[in-house]
């Protein structure tokens, strides 16, 4: 498009771009578990085995990515679920804070992840293979709520949460912000990109839409966003909607209903027959498939719509509905709520997969013909928070219950019976069985054959049953209820009640003692602060004839009191307590000395403590805070988790003993111990369970948290460390419930996310394999009573006195193995010194090499003591390395185009109206002439824009050099200086010194790896010149070179390098030094010997015997030499001239290559030298860079340390600010808006004043000339009718001036006010005089009628007018008033930068300077003191010195330039009176000619509106045009009624043809009978003469 392509050909910062190829690692980015340092507690403590749930009350939570693979958000983890294996695999969330939303790109090969927490990620991974593609950090505080691929799949939109609600358009691919706005000030549900033009998108939320567009700005590209205004339609929180291929958006409603949307407004409001809704509440998803429109309802309907019909629908009436039927629909099943539908192809055919918000995944087939699939619902799960999860006790069944009225067994391996409380205080038992009877193996599903029954159910509590507890032999059971009773069972084949108790408050949990405990015992939680324990009741000892109530159980009472104030008090520390508790130990330890000695206590009493300043009031929350869980830790102790304003402890209680108090609402119970619990101030503990010697806590914010225990006992120490893992949701995702299995190898949990989860536990070898060996911390004593404690208390202490005496004993004896050990290490020290140096070991210490980048390496010259080092350097991390952020140049393609293109209507006109046309258009084409011309006249303050840009560019550009300590200077907007900034400038310093340090750096390791090689290659021609000097004579030989060494510190990497031959030769050296010390000194230790041949040589020592070798080697070489060559002189006799002549070419040789080789050595040792002489030079050069760079390193520090400390008043100031301008902005938006509505008002109220002088003109030209009724007829035309709506509205808008100029606009029109009448004279306007016209009459009550119709529009307009007025000044002065304060907070903004500014003077600054930049001298010397001198550059100062001659001339090119432009302007004024006058002579002729024609002064512009009634002909011609259709419909209907009379005619032919018919085979059958009557009547009478013959013969026989 073409904005888009105007944004590329802006210049771009070339930027590095990310490969295609490039993938982060998984395991760099997940989260894992939080271990408590050096605890030694393994990481994989638990691992995720199976998750259960399904977080379905999400709007979307379900993806699916093709035939096989289903994605879901499962608390911390993104579930992707094999549909034909049902296998699971996960992706862990990289902060650990949640998942916001996941979303698929088009093309299916990748998926984001949006997840929540601070400063969350989007993460972009590859589909299948799961690795993260990018990282897209920045775009929103806390969590990420929905995304959007367009439809390319280039850009990805996201929305956040509060509080920033951001908008944001990133360029995934390469990790970059193109775009970003805040989307609205409530929750944002969904954000989308249009199908058919990527840049449009919407979002919808909490009571708005808002339709979005990049438009290209003269700032750049910018989100420009326009609010949906829903008029007279209520507003409604809009979850679905979809993007027309127009423009038009269709949204849904919570009534049902459709909206559709066209430039910003509701076009109509879609309904079906009978104003019914689409569906029956809020529609959820729509979607645009392949031409179709479908709506998704929580009603469980899928509806499929006309799209053509709803595209172009437009309101027909005053209600804005139009109904309309879909042409399919599919009703999935009851109770089936629909939030989100997604289309996968299988094998070609479309499948839909649905999430059901009651907890359900289904699999539909929307086709609608004849093969048709039943919609198949894949999965079933809870919906919302889970209550509670219990596991069976002897094998793997677990079972969850919810507020959904299900349960759920997710595995089953043997038959058991449940027992589930519900909300109307109903228990029932429920058996679960196989019903084949066959066994089952552990861990398989069998649950196809699993099958439930109510074996019984009974209420007994009259509101919802909140827990239920076994008794540990399993004989009783007791139930809780929120009605503050509870109820016992006994458990039989058939529960039988025992009674009930009431207890102070609603009952929150039950736990009954272990079986360690003798006495089997019932420890009632209540939500108050109340906790009770009762004994488990025998059924027969109690009375249940009148009342199930047991009222002589013994009940004690604890009532928690708030201490955590007290703990506050001061900060107190855990051993300040224990200071305190041991020094009131000492008290009662002497009262009871003194007791046992008969002394009186008041005679001898310790020194009384010096008092303490009174502590602040100790704050006790009004409501008591709530309960959560608690457990046994004795008989008669228990631990509790309170949430509310007690949350962050554990506190240990006790039941009092001595229990006398009849009223539990007045005790004031106090726990006796107290151990914080870190981090759980805002998250506190809501379910606690114990495996072996693990303690499991659920965490309100959804976490896992595991302390491994020493013993049974909770202490200080054994909180101190912990395993941690987020896995349920951190928002809404508290767990509810956490179960082991039977055999400990399983953990369960349940939270209010609906997730279920199942862990391996680590088994306990692997546990204490991998825990490390540690020296346990002090103990600290728990937290006792602040007050002072009576005897009884003492006493009940004795026990935990004697512990303390046992735990102090063990410590004791590992402070006395400690110092042994001490002792012993000082011993081995002073050994160690006693031995020789050589012998001695060293504590060489070389921590952190790793993150040395650089060692000192020192290189030395060979031939002088030059040398040069490196700097040491340490690796810097590598978010140094980061590029910082700079200004996102987009790279869009394409231009915002004009979404709509207005259609012009043609309509045929008759001659008249054409001709109108003409006219008006003619004038109104006169009138924009004038109107343009008028707009170019420049004003009186007019400036010529060229001159105001000159001045401008001048005041930016002429240069204010006031000091920054002047009291006048102003920081301007682009010096200004924050921590951001100066982070970023020390940032680039850091990285440019490491640059140029590393540079020089290597640098000289080049130069050292020249020396090695310059010492190889002497080496090698130290050898050759060996050779060659073995064939000359000893006095012809030149001095060998001395061969350079290497020295220590010039290799310092091979300090540590030795090999075995090196050991094995210094052992035998130190075993030979050994003997000869032993027979000296005697025998030295031998541990000191063993461990002293460990030390390597030095490289020096090394080099050094490698040396004296290569010399003996040489001088044998030599001897050699030398005896052949005797042997030989003594065998071979003289040689000949031949002989001679070749020997003297070769010594000649032989001493040309001798003394060749010696300065080829001599120049490598030169040059090498010179080198590092000039590398040396370059590097003092750098050292003076890197001084200056530290000073300024130095200085910048002290300024970010300034910065930081006004960083948070700047802040609040720069938040104020930007909230202003927000508001002004929001409130300048509707002060337009009010304008554009009042402009609307006003020119409603022009065409109405229009209406009424046409009815008054039509009501004249009506009467006609002369008339002589028609004084009457204008009374009855003007007759006031009361109408006490109209007054109250006049009465509201109080717009007296308008009335008047309607009044002098009626009196225009040539009406007088005395042809009216009198108000007092009385006629009869209902009957018409005689002899006057009945039509005219009947005319003016008809135009009275409309006259009243348009003066109450007119008024209630004008009272619209006159509130969006009240509306229009009230907002002014709000935005006055923000302007006032705007204006305020930014001089408080200026003075803050000023006053930071100053605070920036204080600090000294180092500049150094040569001597030849001074120019400041004090009579030609240069003084000591510089404070008055100024550092000025000195390219600035040659300008201000060039631009003094250059104002003098633009000066003088000023003046003439004015000059020119004074006479331009006389000329000017002389042209305007000279049109004036003309002017003037052509209105005096056009008045003239006006009087001679005409008589008077006349507006031709309103004779020519008024000639013609332009409405008035249209009608007409649209009267003909409805005509001529209906005649043309009229004669198609007599055609049809013609052919079916003829087709009638033709049937009745036919009909009477065959009525003929019937009548002849009628006459025919009548014949026939009448023939067959007679044959009958012939054969009886035969048969009765035979029959009367035969019985005469036989009488006669």
């Amino acid at each position: 498009s073409e904005v888009l392509s105007e944004a590329q050909k802006k210049p771009e910062k070339v930027e590095k771009k990310i490969s295609e190829t490039f993938f982060y690692n998984y395991e760099d980015i997940y989260s894992q578990p939080f271990v408590t340092e050096d605890s030694g507690i393994p990481i994989n403590l638990l691992t995720l085995k199976h998750s259960f749930g399904y977080d379905c009350t999400r709007s979307v939570n379900l993806l699916p990515m093709d035939s096989k693979t289903l994605i879901y958000i499962a608390g911390n983890q993104v579930v992707l679920l094999d549909l034909k294996t049902k296998s699971q695999s996960y992706i862990r969330s990289s902060g650990g804070g949640g998942i916001g939303f996941i979303t698929a790109h088009p093309t299916k090969q990748y998926f984001a992840v949006g997840e929540k927490g601070k400063k969350p990620n989007l993460i972009i991974y590859d589909y299948p293979s799961l690795r993260p593609y990018r990282i897209l950090q920045g775009g929103t505080e806390e969590a990420y709520v929905f995304g959007d691929f367009n439809d390319a799949g280039t850009l990805l939109a996201s929305i956040g949460s509060s509080p920033d609600y951001m908008l944001t358009i990133w360029d995934w691919k390469q990790e970059k912000i193109m775009l970003r706005s805040k989307a609205f000030s409530q929750d944002v549900y969904k954000v989308t990109f249009s199908a058919d033009n990527e840049e449009q998108l919407t979002t919808s939320g909490v009571g708005h839409i808002r339709f979005w567009k990049m438009a290209l700005t003269f700032t750049g590209l910018k989100l420009q966003g326009a609010l949906g205004r829903f008029g007279k339609t209520a507003v409604t929180d809009i979850i679905g909607y979809v993007e027309l291929p127009d423009g038009k958006v269709i949204s849904g409603t919570e009534w049902g209903n459709l909206l559709l949307w066209e430039g910003g407004l509701i076009k109509v409001e879609l309904c079906r027959a009978g104003h019914k809704p689409c569906h029956s509440g809020p529609v959820s998803q729509l979607i645009l498939d392949e031409g179709e429109l479908i709506t998704v309802g929580k009603d469980g309907f899928i509806r499929m719509w006309n799209f053509e019909a709803i595209d172009a629908a437009d309101s027909m009436d005053d209600t804005g509905l139009l109904e309309v039927e879909p042409m399919n629909e599919l009703h999935v099943g009851r109770n089936v709520s629909l939030s989100f539908m997604a289309k996968i192809h299988d094998s070609g055919q479309p499948v839909w997969y649905a999430q059901d918000t009651n907890g359900a995944i289904w699999k539909l087939d929307l086709t609608f013909s004849n093969m048709t699939h039943d919609p198949e619902c894949l999965y079933t799960f809870h919906s919302g928070r889970i209550e509670a999860v219990s596991v069976s006790p002897i094998t793997y069944l677990m079972a969850t219950t919810a507020l959904d009225r299900k349960y759920t067994i997710p595995f089953l391996s043997y038959p058991c019976l449940i027992a589930v409380g519900f909300e109307d205080g109903v228990v029932r038992i429920i058996e679960v069985y196989d019903p084949k009877g066959l066994p089952v193996l552990a861990g398989q599903n069998n649950t196809q054959n699993a099958k439930i029954n109510m074996k019984q159910a009974f209420k007994p509590h009259a509101a919802a049953v909140t827990a239920l507890a076994y008794e540990r032999n399993g004989d009783v059971l007791a139930t809780g209820s929120k009605d503050k009773t509870v109820f016992f069972f006994a458990v039989e084949d058939e529960y039988k009640p025992i009674g009930f108790i009431c207890v102070p408050g609603p009952v929150q949990a039950l736990q009954w003692s272990p079986p360690s405990h003798v006495k089997s015992t019932l420890l009632i939680l209540c939500e108050n602060g109340f906790a009770l324990q009762v004994p488990a009741p025998v059924p027969e000892e109690h009375d249940t004839v009148s009342t199930y109530q047991i009222k002589n159980l013994p009940t004690q009472y604890f009532h928690f009191y708030s201490i955590k104030s007290r703990i506050k008090v001061k900060n107190f520390p855990v051993e300040e307590l224990h200071v305190l508790h041991e020094k009131e130990k000492a008290r009662l330890e002497w009262i009871k000395q003194q007791q046992e000695m008969g002394r009186e206590i008041e005679e001898e009493e310790p020194e009384e403590e010096p008092q303490e300043e009174p502590l602040p009031p100790l704050y006790i929350p009004e409501e008591p805070s709530p309960i959560l869980c608690g457990f046994y830790s004795s008989p008669g102790k228990f631990w509790l988790s309170l949430g509310g304003y007690d949350s962050g402890f554990l506190y240990h209680c006790e039941f009092s003993s001595n229990d006398h108090q009849e009223d539990p609402d007045n005790r004031q119970d106090e726990p006796f111990e107290v151990i914080p619990v870190e981090g759980t101030d805002n998250n506190p503990i809501h379910r606690i369970s114990f495996c072996r010697l693990l303690m499991f806590c659920g965490m309100q914010n959804g976490a896992l948290r595991v302390y491994p225990l020493e013993d049974k006992d909770l202490t200080v120490n054994t909180l101190k460390e912990y395993w941690s893992f987020n896995v349920h949701d951190n928002d809404y995702g508290q767990i509810q419930g956490i179960c082991s299995s039977h055999d400990d190898r399983f953990l369960v949990t349940c939270g209010g996310d609906g997730n279920i989860f199942s862990f391996n536990i680590l088994s306990p070898d692997d546990v204490h394999r991998e825990l490390k060996a540690k020296i346990p911390s002090p103990r600290i004593t728990p937290f006792p009573f602040l007050c002072v404690l009576s005897i009884e208390e003492v006493k009940q202490k004795k026990e935990h006195e004697r512990k303390m005496k046992e735990a102090e004993r063990k410590k004791k004896k590992k402070r006395e193995e400690l110092i042994a050990l001490r002792h012993e290490f000082l011993f081995l020290l002073q050994k160690n010194q006693e031995l020789p140096k050589h012998m001695q070991l060293h504590r060489e210490v070389h921590l952190f090499r790793d993150s040395l980048e650089f060692e000192t390496v020192v290189v030395h010259a060979i031939q002088s003591n030059h040398q040069i080092s490196t700097y040491r350097l340490l690796a810097m991390s590598e978010k140094y390395y980061q590029e910082c952020p700079s200004w996102r140049k987009t790279v869009l393609k394409g231009a915002w185009k004009e979404a709509e293109k207005k259609m012009v209507r043609e309509t045929k006109r008759i001659r008249i109206v054409e001709k109108s046309d003409k006219v008006k258009a003619k004038i109104m084409k006169r009138k924009a002439e004038w109107d343009e011309l008028y707009k170019s006249k420049p004003s009186d303050d007019y400036e010529n824009p060229k001159d105001a840009e000159d001045i401008r560019q001048a005041q930016e550009n002429m240069g204010c050099y006031e000091l920054k300590t002047d009291t006048n200077y102003r920081v301007p907007e682009h010096k200004r200086m924050n921590t951001a900034k100066k982070v970023m400038q020390l940032t680039s310093l850091e990285v440019l010194i490491h640059k140029k340090k590393v540079n020089m750096n290597k640098e000289i390791m080049s130069l050292r790896d020249l020396k090695v090689s310059i010492i190889d290659e002497i080496k090698c021609l130290v050898q050759e010149l060996k050779s060659i000097q073995a064939a000359l004579d000893l006095s012809e030989r030149l001095p060998l070179p001395l061969i350079p060494q290497l020295h220590p510190d010039e290799v310092p990497e091979k300090k540590f390098e030795y090999d075995s031959d090196i050991l094995l030769k210094f052992k035998e050296e130190q075993e030979a030094k050994a003997k000869l010390q032993e027979k000296l000194e005697g025998s030295p230790s031998s541990d000191a010997l063993r461990h002293g041949f460990l030390r390597a040589p030095s490289i020096k020592e090394i080099d050094a015997v490698a040396q004296v070798a290569g010399a003996q080697a040489m001088e044998i070489a030599s001897s050699v030499v030398t005896e052949q060559r005797k042997v030989l002189g003594i065998e071979k006799a003289e040689p000949t001239e031949m002989e001679l002549e070749i020997l003297k070419r070769e010594k000649i040789k032989n001493l040309y290559l001798q003394e060749t080789l010696v300065k080829k050595i001599n120049a490598l040792v030169i040059n090498f030298d010179a080198e590092l002489r000039f590398l040396r030079h370059k590097k003092l050069k750098l050292d003076m860079q890197m001084k200056s760079a530290d000073l300024r390193h130095i200085t910048w520090y002290e300024e970010l340390l300034i910065l930081k400390n006004l960083e948070k008043h700047e802040n609040l100031l720069q938040e104020h600010i930007n909230n202003l301008i927000s508001g002004q902005a929001d409130m300048q938006s509707k002060l337009n808006s009010y304008l554009a509505q009042m402009e609307d008002r006003k020119c409603e109220i022009v065409k109405l004043q229009e209406c009424e002088k046409a009815l008054y003109a039509n009501f004249q030209a009506s009467l006609g000339e002369g008339n002589e009724f028609a004084h009457f007829l204008t009374k009855v035309l003007k007759k006031k009718i009361e109408c006490t709506e109209k007054k109250e509205v006049e009465r509201e808008a109080g717009e007296e001036e308008e009335n008047e100029e309607e009044n002098d606009e009626e009196s225009s029109l040539g009406i007088d006010g005395e042809n009216s009448g009198s108000e007092d004279e009385v006629f009869d306007d209902t009957v018409c005089p005689n002899d006057c016209s009945e039509a005219l009459f009947q005319n003016t009550i008809q135009l009275r009628q409309k006259r009243l119709d348009i003066e109450k529009a007119l008024t209630e307009e004008k009272k619209a007018a006159a509130d969006l007025r009240k509306k229009y000044n009230a907002l002014v002065k709000k935005v006055k008033a923000v302007e006032i304060s705007l204006n305020t907070t930014e001089k408080e903004l200026e003075t803050f930068q000023w006053e930071k500014q100053q605070r920036l003077n204080e600090l000294y600054v180092v500049v150094p300077l040569k001597l030849h930049q001074v120019e400041y001298l004090v009579n030609g010397e240069m003084p000591s003191d510089f404070s008055q001198a100024l550092v000025f550059t000195n390219q600035t100062l040659k300008y201000l010195q060039r631009r003094i001659v250059d104002l003098r001339n633009e000066k003088i090119m000023q003046r003439e330039i004015y000059k020119v432009a004074q006479e331009q302007h006389k000329q000017l004024v002389q042209d305007k009176k000279e049109m004036e006058i003309e002017i003037r002579r052509l209105e005096e002729k056009c008045n003239h000619l006006m009087m001679k024609k005409f008589g008077r002064l006349v507006d031709f512009e309103a004779v020519q509106a008024h000639s013609v009634n332009i409405h008035m002909e249209e009608l007409k011609v649209q009267i003909m045009q409805k005509e001529y259709e209906q005649s043309l419909e009229l004669k198609e209907w007599e055609d049809r009624i013609l052919d079916r009379r003829q087709q009638l005619m033709k049937l009745m032919k036919e009909n009477t043809s065959k009525l003929q018919q019937l009548n002849q085979f009628c006459l025919e059958k009548q014949q026939l009978e009448t023939k067959l009557a007679s044959l009958k009547n012939d054969l009886v009478s035969l048969l009765a003469t035979v029959l009367h013959a035969g019985l005469g013969l036989f009488r006669h026989e």
